[in-house]
């Protein structure tokens, strides 16, 4: 097996670990009930804990596995067929991130629930590349190390100015638009400061990719990664107290009052380590196929879990009433459920589209024996009309 294979299994195990981390993190967080949720508990706090990790780390894999084979492709600029790929992949995730917020009980009364605006993970992760794609493109032609510093500072940058963006309301903003900025209106996730760890992913892949094929690389790598995560964990905030008492800019002892996001990115460079220091036990096609589907899986947990377009899930059932022991054995049959369900779509996908297709076809057939002549024009008026919107949209 050659490096590059393993490096790529090494990327999909943390992508896998880190959407079951959310599988749990999300059925705990809806079902368990109150009365347990005792931050003096050791169990629940280390859980707490360890689910704060899960969004930087999927935002960080995501920046970093992005760039990865956006920067190992022979071609630059727009002619890079990752930007294309790119491009369509975001859309397609802000266009999921929208309609499982839908509810189609809003739509036949008429009006759009308010929680259709807000931004939550799919949309932040797509426009995300969107911007990382954009600062690409204008800096793939002057040099790849342009391209590499620059985020990095973003990266920074966006964390070190979290107090003063953190409290924006953005009242002179459409709610649509500002919803990306700011959580006051009820986004989950927004693209300050989550972006920031999609630059630092993007930052890290660079490295990867410019020091790789050296012998000696992955050691290093796990060396450096482990020191950089314990550095942020354990003294970022000295650190940052430090720089603020030999520069007096506040905004240094603002983010060490409330450093939350380089203690994260701590965490993250630490579990790449252990993930690195093991990734030759990662070649199971089963981790694979699940970092592989992270959309898909995440899809059908907010059916089951939330309930999405009708709002019939567990949550709307179970919201805060399981017991530890009830939640647990429902964590694990979640995600198993989950994970089964979408690996066996793909695994029939060709058949399972087969099937339709002759029901359908079936269908069409024995409403045309059976429904009166004017149904059917009425009916292929309206489909000819819907195809002719399409059309012209595209």
């Amino acid at each position: 097996m050659t490096k590059r294979t393993s490096r790529l299994h090494f990327l999909d195990a943390i992508r896998a670990f880190a959407i079951l981390m959310m599988l749990q993190g999300h059925f705990v967080h809806s079902l368990l009930g109150d009365v347990y949720r005792d931050k003096s508990n050791l169990v629940y706090t280390v859980w707490e804990y360890f689910r704060g990790m899960t969004a930087p780390t999927f935002f960080t894999i995501t920046g970093f596995i992005f760039t990865y084979l956006l920067l190992k492709q022979n071609t630059k600029g727009i002619d890079n067929p990752r930007v294309l790929k790119g491009v369509k992949r975001a859309v397609k995730v802000i266009f999921w991130g929208y309609l499982l917020r839908l509810s189609f009980y809003e739509v036949f009364t008429g009006t759009v629930n308010p929680s259709f605006f807000y931004v939550d993970v799919l949309q932040c992760i797509g426009t995300s590349l969107l911007l990382l794609i954009g600062v690409y493109l204008i800096l793939c032609r002057i040099n790849e190390a342009w391209f590499q510093n620059i985020v990095l500072s973003i990266g920074v940058i966006i964390f070190l100015l979290q107090p003063m963006y953190g409290s924006c309301i953005l009242e002179f903003l459409p709610k649509t638009v500002a919803n990306y900025f700011t959580n006051r209106n009820g986004s989950i996730f927004t693209l300050l400061p989550w972006f920031g760890y999609v630059c630092i992913g993007s930052f890290m892949a660079s490295l990867f990719l410019k020091y790789g094929k050296r012998k000696m690389f992955y050691p290093y790598a796990i060396i450096a990664l482990l020191s950089v995560g314990v550095v942020l964990v354990f003294y970022s905030s000295t650190i940052l107290m430090v720089i603020y008492s030999i520069t007096g800019v506040g905004v240094f002892k603002s983010v060490a009052y409330n450093n939350f996001l380089f203690i994260r990115l701590g965490n993250v460079c630490m579990l790449f380590s252990v993930f690195i220091l093991v990734k030759n036990y990662f070649t199971n096609q089963m981790i694979t196929k699940i970092g592989g589907r992270t959309l898909s899986i995440y899809i059908v947990h907010f059916f089951v879990l939330y309930g999405s377009w009708f709002g019939l899930g567990l949550s709307r059932f179970f919201y805060h009433s399981l017991t530890p022991v009830q939640v647990f054995i429902g964590a694990l049959l979640f995600i198993i459920g989950v994970c089964t369900t979408v690996l066996y779509y793909y695994k029939y996908e060709e058949e399972l589209k087969l099937q339709v297709h002759h029901l359908l076809n079936s269908t069409n057939q024995k409403m045309k024996a059976t429904v009166p002549e004017a149904f059917m024009l009425f009916r292929n008026t309206i489909i000819r009309t819907y195809r002719n919107i399409r059309y012209t949209r595209r």
